[in-house]
């Protein structure tokens, strides 16, 4: 134990004292928050950003000669009267508009062919607002046409949205499952890339120590598995190190932009409503989604972040550190690198699908497989899993990261002091059943 330990410290101290560590740590965070910023500047700003000059030669009498606004639209709309298409789309742009919709007439019944003339492309939300106000027109046209009073009809009219209540042990709760899939998946995500990038760490950690020759003095003091175990754990602490400042630094960031630039913040409208769909902005809305992250397992949630987070490093960074033991270049590890990928791309897929049927036969299966379990079961554990299914796949989880290390230690001891032979799965396959 007292090798292990020494190998951890070393690992861990050598790499936080060097000055890419502290860059990266700083850095990271700042460039994060300064992208998010930026963001919200757009996004706030996108609104007044861009406004319309609109000529519509209305054919068909859908307008009346009266356009109806809203109080987000900022374009003017001007009717053309005595011109023709042709006539008018050559002229347009000189007479000081950006625009030019025509309505050619129609039979209510039949989808008419409208037609938006642009010197360039149109921007997603211009097209959507006046699409919108095209369709309320035809949809108040045929209602008059069938001799429907279209403030009957808007009475009519249901608009329904389900409550979901969860009956929990401390009450009753109000679920959304919009938040509970947005969670699942940054979880999943976030395991995904931690995986990928610090295990990719402990491999070139290995590669650097045998080309440097060191592993050949540290293998002459440690076992094979000590050695393993002490590098993971190690490298290991130095990602959750990372991580930690990563999440005090940004919240206080944040903290700090919401402080000084209170006004963004206030003017920011609602994601879901964005766009031209976005009539008015639902002061409600942010309630309902905190409401909706206090109906979540939050406590639970957070324990199988940290347990699968950890459980999925140690497992692969036990097969990328037996990788980095029979390399010594980039070219030959990413050649090796393939089957240890799969499982990982295999993972995120099934994660995508676990968020929207987190029951499946797949996303149950992909929850307890070990190689893919520590991204799935975040797919799954905000919409509750039975507590027998999340034991037996975190049991199977430690079993097997304690076998892989030692696979990795056997195809270590003997990969580590060899050079200058490009090997194979096959060779690695007899070196794990050869005895001694």
């Amino acid at each position: 134990m007292k090798k292990i330990s020494l190998i951890i410290e070393r690992e861990y101290l050598s790499r936080v004292k060097r000055r890419s560590f502290l860059i990266t740590t700083l850095v990271v965070p700042l460039v994060i928050v300064a992208f998010y910023a930026i963001i919200i500047a757009v996004y706030v700003g996108g609104e007044t950003s861009t406004t319309y000059r609109v000529a519509i030669l209305d054919e068909a009498g859908l307008f009346n000669g009266r356009m109806e606004m809203d109080k987000n639209d900022r374009s003017t709309y001007t009717f053309i009267h005595n011109e023709t298409e042709t006539s008018f789309k050559t002229k347009y742009k000189n007479e000081g508009f950006n625009l030019f919709l025509y309505i050619p007439p129609f039979n209510d019944s039949i989808a008419p062919q409208i037609r938006l003339h642009s010197q360039s492309a149109v921007n997603l939300f211009a097209k959507s607002a006046l699409e919108k106000k095209i369709n309320n027109a035809i949809e108040k046209k045929r209602l008059i046409a069938a001799k429907i009073d279209p403030e009957i009809y808007r009475n009519i009219k249901a608009d329904i949205d389900i409550e979901n209540a969860v009956d929990s042990g401390k009450g009753e709760k109000k679920s959304i499952a919009e938040v509970a899939s947005v969670i699942s998946l940054l979880g999943g995500i976030l395991i995904y890339m931690i995986l990928l990038i610090y295990g990719t760490m402990v491999m070139r950690g290995v590669m650097e120590e045998k080309t440097n020759r060191i592993a050949e003095v540290i293998v002459s003091s440690a076992k094979p598995f000590q050695l393993m175990l002490g590098k993971i754990i190690g490298i290991g602490a130095v990602g959750l190190t990372q991580f930690a400042i990563w999440i005090v630094v940004m919240g206080l960031l944040q903290f700090s932009i919401s402080l000084f630039f209170p006004a963004v913040f206030q003017q920011m409208p609602d994601p879901a409503l964005a766009g031209a769909a976005a009539q008015h902005v639902n002061s409600g809305k942010i309630a309902e989604v905190i409401e909706g992250i206090r109906s979540l397992p939050l406590t639970l949630i957070l324990f199988s972040f940290i347990f699968y987070f950890l459980g999925g490093y140690l497992l692969y960074a036990a097969l990328f550190a037996a990788i980095g033991s029979v390399v010594s270049e980039d070219q030959e590890a990413q050649q090796l690198l393939f089957p240890v990928m799969m499982p990982l791309i295999l993972g995120f897929v099934i994660m995508t699908k676990a968020t929207n049927d987190p029951d499946s036969t797949i996303a149950v299966f992909g929850s307890m497989f070990p190689l893919t379990s520590p991204i799935v079961m975040m797919g799954r554990v905000t919409y509750g899993v039975p507590w027998w299914q999340l034991c037996a796949s975190m049991l199977l989880l430690v079993l097997t990261f304690l076998f892989f290390t030692w696979i990795a230690a056997k195809i270590y001891r003997t990969g580590i002091l060899l050079y200058g032979k490009k090997v194979t799965w096959k060779e690695m396959w007899k070196w794990l059943v050869r005895k001694g």
